[in-house]
């Protein structure tokens, strides 16, 4: 293949924290590279409608450039309360891409009036893998995940980043501490996370590909 073979995989971002992420599930078995870690090439705004799109997207046009075999995420929050939205807008819900201390004040004005009950929502990670020497053709797979919960009234939590601070998981809730995702230790978060589950999804098929990029 045209990569620089098994063992490593290109994650479509430069976010640092997503590929500490990713690299603290598949441990030693993959080595994780970023967008930093490759040349650089032209990236394309993300002009899909729904998370699948834009994760398709990102992932064949970092193998394609790259000759890695890639990944790539969209992830976001829908709240039931906006009609899922911010959804794809996540990252730029209050107008500059990656504000997070302004999305998430936009965020808490526009459910200020929303009674607790009404506040439900959902992390959702759609994730991306393709293979180089696919493309054109089945080049890319792509799976989804969700991680349920509410949104809070103020942040809470130094932990993640994004919504974490507003967002309580379904599963503190149950558990009757109501801590907020950016107040879970990173493994914690890991073993919960929209984009954990959709990570431990995809790994047989990534493991399998890295293994046999024919397969």
């Amino acid at each position: 293949m045209s990569g620089t073979g098994a063992g490593r995989v290109l994650l479509a971002t430069r976010n640092a924290k997503k590929l500490a992420e990713l690299q603290r599930l598949v441990g030693d078995q993959v080595t994780v590279l970023g967008l930093a870690d490759v040349p650089e090439f032209p990236e394309e705004p993300e002009t899909g409608a729904t998370f699948e799109e834009n994760a398709a997207a990102k992932a064949v046009q970092a193998a394609a450039a790259t000759g890695e075999i890639a990944l790539a995420d969209d992830s976001g929050l829908t709240v039931a309360a906006l009609n899922g939205m911010p959804g794809v807008l996540s990252a730029r819900w209050a107008g500059r891409h990656g504000d997070d201390a302004a999305n998430n004040a936009l965020l808490l004005a526009q459910l200020r009036d929303v009674p607790d009950g009404r506040r439900g929502a959902a992390f959702v990670c759609a994730l991306a893998l393709a293979v180089p020497d696919r493309i054109p053709g089945p080049a890319v797979e792509v799976l989804r995940a969700e991680w349920p919960g509410r949104i809070d009234r103020e942040e809470r939590g130094e932990h993640g980043f994004g919504y974490d601070p507003l967002f309580v998981p379904a599963e503190s809730d149950a558990a009757g501490d109501g801590r907020s995702s950016a107040e879970l230790q990173p493994a914690e978060k890991d073993a919960l996370s929209h984009r954990g589950r959709a990570l431990r999804l995809m790994l047989p098929r990534l493991l399998g590909v890295l293994a046999d990029p024919d397969r």
